[in-house]
């Protein structure tokens, strides 16, 4: 598994805001399957009824960054439960079998969704580059935002105690308003995944 990630140092800057139309990778979505932990083919892009957007977090299962961050993404994702807004877990390297995300899911106390995405239909259509990342997905499967959950990690191996930013849950507190994100994309530091975007 460790020799499918390279790890890469990815700048926590922000992206300029978009001022016109999204781009190709912030466009509608197309149908996209991928099967969650009872092998049942879902579509994540898809939102039921009485939801405004849902969180993909894309992580791994021995990316220590992914697993640093999984107090803030449970305890994100009870708060905005309540307004609309739903959190999955999204696996996208396929040595990360049903039976090892169920130990990384009950290791690490996460209690929400979790899919594998092993043909990487998630990560081409958000355009996710590392791991963690998250993409915000909105009405018609659209990205309303993508990157960092914070800017904690200041570049790979140098972190602060704490955030001074946290991106994610700012964004998610605008879009849970109905208003659009003014910063749409970050660049987030992680565990490269390169290879599965060739």
């Amino acid at each position: 598994m460790l020799a499918r990630l390279t790890l890469a140092l990815l700048l926590a800057t922000v992206a300029p805001a978009f001022a016109g139309p999204m781009t190709a990778d912030f466009g509608p979505a197309s149908p996209v399957q991928v099967v969650d932990l009872a092998g049942k083919s879902v579509n994540p892009l898809a939102l039921p009824a009485g939801r405004i957007a849902t969180v993909l977090v894309f992580t791994t299962t021995d990316c220590p960054i992914s697993s640093r961050y999984a107090p803030e993404i449970q305890s994100l994702a009870t708060r905005f439960a309540e307004r609309g807004i739903a959190f999955t877990l999204v696996y996208p390297v396929s040595t990360d079998t049903t039976p090892v995300i169920r130990e990384h899911i009950k290791k690490f106390g996460y209690a929400i969704p979790a899919v594998r995405d092993t043909k990487q239909e998630l990560v081409k259509h958000t355009g996710v580059r590392v791991t963690p990342e998250v993409a915000v997905i909105g009405a018609g499967g659209a990205v309303l935002y993508r990157g960092r959950i914070d800017d904690r990690y200041i570049e790979f191996g140098k972190d602060r105690p704490e955030p001074t930013e946290r991106t994610l849950e700012r964004a998610l507190e605008v879009i849970a308003r109905g208003e659009a994100v003014a910063v749409r994309e970050t660049n987030a530091v992680g565990c490269f995944l390169s290879d599965l975007l060739k």
